[in-house]
């Protein structure tokens, strides 16, 4: 049914313009395409796929990889609708440049944002429903890689759709060639065939560039499927191999210059004066620049720009955040929850008022605020001359962090050069909204024009600089009956932001009540892998288990039960259950913990086993997870970036904590902000389940699971509920002795 919401999406474009499909973009885009992607021997046929006169199928891929090898899966689902030959496909990450925003994207966070999914479109408006987001994006300077949307959103909504666009244009172009109808041909591993006839795509190219992509090509079904679900090896890996991959850290420019900072350590302070007289005669230093919110030294070696940067003794403007703390900004949640407002988000049957017709169970739970403490600090490197700005770093937004460099500069667009590098580590932290070492870097440039300066934040520097992941409270109450099965669950949190849909929970409760308490501080948040999901899968699936526990039933079992109207998480969570041998025996001091969680529209379920020793010592020997992420695109892949939540989530669990006095971050590096070290790294099992749910993401989804898995595995084998992380520095002996009280009667 056509509503009037699609129609609206479908007119949403710049100026007012109504735009009919691809019909203004294939001559003029292709040309600017052509002369700045395209080598002498290749072609774009459409927006994003080039093809070389030798047959080799490029696609431009509008994200990064910052190790997710998105770039392969999505040249994958080129490549299938494509009937392409895998040996001739290679991937490129797209140029920082508007031709290659990524409509595709926006379409796919605002259509599902609006419950309209890919394929309700009508067709006869497809074309302006795609041609306004790409309008959108534009506009908005969009190639973000977050949120675990390459596959799920830039996959379903563009790749797909070019690569069948361009089949059927080389379909078209080899059939005029023979005098025969389109329908008389067949694709198949990069050749077009009629009869015993057949061209290969590079001899075709040519003249499929000539046609318009069609707005609503054919897309095939997944049984016919011969190159998504391999496990084909990744583009950027041998280059990681053999050393060759160029990271933001590794830029190397002719009479480059370092630069060392130190930014104001109480948040919000401003730079009030500073004595860089003896500095500036340091050896090597060129000089000393003085920014709003930050000193910052240039000099010939990064040593020598980091000494005479440590001997400054700015004086910082006050801000008023001095006085604050971890404790204060928790004190001011807790209170908030018991005070309100609350704003509600979900309310189904009798609400908050079924709680007097069971047993009530309550439970609060906390987190922690954390830094993304990616390995490779934040850095960028900048050349300000003769009215141009040149920059190179890795960012999670190509485009975006061009945008942003023009915009410190007071420079259009089209005065900025942006060399997207690959980066190590992203997590959230070099998404657009976050790019402070981009200013830096551009600042600090347009002090020393003519020279390049490459600008790096020590350990210290970025970790007490970060977008931190909140701390958050969330309390729960909830009514069982005489059965032990849940007649009401009741919600409130803490957020920064508005209510999370992370918060809705997929268990059969017939009486539910959520709500949201907001309250912003003076600490910088920003996203952090899985953002919302990180928390609420750990405060929902605790809570759950507590519910179990307070019946007596087996946690695997009382989930089950509450899970008979959803399929597709129950054979998620069965799936887990059986690898990992849930209801065996194990050794003395070992136990199980399982939890579910659905992010990015990926469902996971983990078992974790653990052991806690006689002296309280925590070991995570064993995590299993079974995840079903719809159609899977690359195995190897979607396990690899499982495995890495697990691991990336490990750390938070155990250790993460950062800790706020005085209005700054107490944490610096390392020794205080501890990682999980390989002897911590317990083994892992991924097992994938395809299903004909909708793609869903990789990166994120493997996160929320683990605390929960953990901690309800804790419980199992002490009698100790974690119900605030991180576990370090809670005594597990004491809480075997000891128990914390699990239910409340009334």
């Amino acid at each position: 049914m056509t509503t009037r919401r699609m129609v609206l999406l479908g007119g949403v474009a710049a100026g007012g313009a109504l735009i009919v499909g691809y019909a203004l973009w294939p001559s003029h885009r292709r040309e600017r395409e052509n002369a700045l992607a395209a080598g002498p021997d290749e072609r774009f046929v459409s927006n994003w796929i080039k093809i070389a006169n030798d047959g080799i199928v490029t696609v431009i891929v509008p994200h990064c990889d910052m190790g997710t090898g998105n770039i392969t899966a999505l040249t994958q689902m080129a490549a299938e609708e494509l009937d392409a030959d895998w040996s001739q496909m290679r991937g490129e990450q797209a140029p920082p440049d508007p031709l290659f925003a990524n409509g595709a994207l926006a379409e796919g966070f605002i259509l599902s944002g609006q419950n309209i999914g890919y394929g309700q479109v009508p067709a006869f408006l497809r074309g302006l429903v795609g041609n306004s987001f790409r309008t959108i994006a534009e506009y908005k300077n969009l190639q973000i890689t977050g949120g675990s949307s390459a596959v799920r959103f830039t996959g379903v909504y563009g790749m797909r759709v070019t690569g069948a666009a361009v089949r059927e244009m080389l379909v078209m172009a080899a059939s005029a060639r023979w005098n025969v109808s389109p329908d008389a041909c067949r694709t198949e591993k990069g050749r077009v065939f009629h009869g015993g006839k057949s061209f290969g795509y590079g001899e075709l190219a040519a003249e499929a560039a000539a046609y318009t992509p069609s707005d609503n090509p054919v897309l095939k079904s997944p049984d016919k499927y011969t190159i998504v679900g391999r496990p084909v090896p990744r583009f950027d890996v041998p280059a990681k191999v053999n050393g060759t991959a160029q990271y933001g850290i590794d830029v190397r420019v002719p009479g480059m210059l370092y630069a060392a900072l130190r930014i104001a350590p109480v948040f919000g302070a401003k730079l009030a004066s500073v004595d860089s007289v003896a500095a500036e005669k340091m050896r090597g230093v060129s000089k000393v620049v003085k920014l709003d919110d930050a000193v910052v030294v240039v000099a010939d070696r990064f040593w020598r720009a980091k000494n005479a940067v440590e001997s400054l003794a700015p004086v910082w403007r006050k801000s008023g955040n001095e006085d604050e703390t971890s404790a204060r900004i928790t004190a001011k949640r807790d209170a908030l929850l018991k005070s309100g407002p609350v704003k509600s988000d979900v309310k189904t049957g009798a609400g908050a008022d079924a709680l007097a017709k069971g047993k009530l169970v309550e439970a609060q739970y906390s987190v922690p605020y954390l830094a993304h403490a990616q390995m490779e600090p934040v850095n960028a490197t900048a050349l300000f001359k003769d009215g141009t700005l040149e920059v190179w770093s890795g960012t999670q937004d190509g485009l975006g962090a061009r945008a942003y460099c023009a915009e410190v500069a007071k420079l259009p667009l089209e005065k900025v050069t942006f060399h997207q590098l690959q980066m190590g580590g992203g997590f959230g932290r070099r998404l657009p909204g976050y790019f402070n070492f981009l200013r830096y870097a551009a600042q600090t440039a347009m002090a020393m024009p003519g020279l390049p300066v490459k600008l790096l934040f020590t350990r210290e520097e970025d970790m007490q600089h970060d977008y931190y992941r909140p701390n958050v409270i969330s309390c729960f109450r909830a009514a069982l009956d005489g059965k032990g099965a849940p007649l009401a669950w009741v919600n409130d949190y803490t957020t920064e932001d508005d209510p999370n849909p992370e918060a809705h929970i997929v268990y059969d409760i017939p009486n539910q009540a959520i709500g949201a308490a907001k309250l912003t501080t003076s600490i910088p948040t920003g996203p952090w892998r899985s953002v919302e999901a990180s928390w609420h899968g750990f405060f929902i699936e605790s809570f759950v288990d507590e519910l179990a526990h307070a019946d007596g039933a087996d946690p695997y079992a009382y989930r089950r039960t509450l899970l008979a109207q959803r399929p597709r998480h129950r054979a998620v969570l069965e799936l887990a259950a059986q690898q990992a041998g849930w209801g065996t025996a194990l050794p003395k001091g070992r136990a199980r913990g399982i939890a579910l969680f659905e992010s990015f529209q990926t469902i996971v379920a983990e078992v974790a086993e653990v052991e806690v020793d006689d002296k309280g010592a925590l070991t995570v020997h064993r995590v299993t997870a079974a995840v079903d992420a719809g159609t899977t695109v690359n195995p190897d892949g979607l396990r690899a970036q499982v495995e890495g939540g697990i691991i990336f989530g490990l750390g938070a669990v155990l250790n993460g904590a950062i800790s706020i006095d005085k209005g700054r971050v107490m944490q610096a590096n390392f020794p205080d902000y501890e990682m999980v070290k390989l002897a911590d790294c317990p083994q892992i099992e991924v097992h994938l389940s395809n299903s004909d749910g909708p793609y869903g993401g990789g990166g994120e989804p493997g996160v929320p699971p683990l605390a929960p898995a953990i901690t309800n595995a804790i419980f199992a084998a002490t009698g100790a509920r974690i119900r605030d992380l991180p576990v370090r520095g809670q005594d597990l002996v004491a809480a075997i002795t000891h128990p914390p009280q699990k239910q409340t009667s009334g």
